[in-house]
């Protein structure tokens, strides 16, 4: 796992698009289309606040959800509507090329592997991402793969639905999706996550922590100097 460190969350959040803009620009070269998913958070919408600002093929792009919280459209707990505002409404995605997890609907069952459908459309079957955008969680989940859920056992659907998580029920790519992915990049940022951020770059922890479950090949984390308070490996800036 390759590591490049950051003063602060501003900072986190501009390298972090600038990672994400190579890998687009390289994806649209070499195959015409570039596929990412993100997740939510503070820092995560600061990187996106960046990345909209980039000089991208943008006609060529496009983004799907990591994960989302099933709740009526424009519940607050949701990450669509800010996701909308940022890259489309006030941004140069097309709205079309948003590609927003179905968690309305009555069978989520049935929505969600409509969601793997229309990912593969673009992205191949099996399913590969160009870049799945991670965030790190204090009791070790990633997405919504939380400890203990059976939904972290799934190996034979790309897309899947949680139990409840802070009272809410998730969609969420699965495991094998994010390790089918071209690149991984992770951003965690904030002293809550040091001894969460710690582990994951030693590869092992005391907790059940989902996160060390998802491959470490062609995976970069970008961490502030926060998060890394309690980091053992050379936290040397890339």
């Amino acid at each position: 796992m390759r590591l490049i460190r950051a003063a602060d969350t501003r900072e986190a959040a501009a390298l972090a698009a600038s990672e994400i803009a190579s890998t687009c620009r390289s994806a649209v070269t070499e195959r015409g289309v570039a596929i990412i998913a993100v997740s939510g958070g503070e820092t995560p919408w600061r990187m996106l606040e960046r990345l909209r600002s980039l000089d991208l093929p943008w006609q060529r792009l496009y983004v799907a959800q990591v994960d989302e919280r099933v709740a009526p459209r424009g519940d607050p707990r949701r990450n669509l509507a800010r996701l909308e505002q940022t890259l489309v409404t006030d941004g140069p995605l097309p709205r079309d090329h948003l590609l927003s997890m179905p968690v309305e609907a009555d069978d989520l069952e049935v929505a969600a592997a409509d969601y793997q459908r229309r990912l593969e459309a673009l992205a191949g079957r099996p399913l590969v991402l160009d870049l799945v955008q991670l965030g790190l969680g204090a009791d070790g989940h990633t997405a919504s793969l939380v400890p203990g859920d059976p939904v972290l056992d799934v190996v034979d659907r790309d897309v899947a639905i949680s139990r409840k998580y802070q009272g809410l029920p998730r969609m969420t790519l699965t495991l094998p999706a994010l390790d089918r992915a071209r690149r991984r990049l992770w951003l965690v940022t904030g002293a809550a996550k040091a001894a969460r951020a710690a582990e994951l770059l030693a590869g092992k922890a005391a907790i059940d922590a989902p996160a060390l479950r998802v491959t470490r090949a062609e995976a970069a984390l970008i961490a502030d100097d926060a998060a890394l308070a309690l980091a053992t490996a050379d936290p040397s800036r890339e």
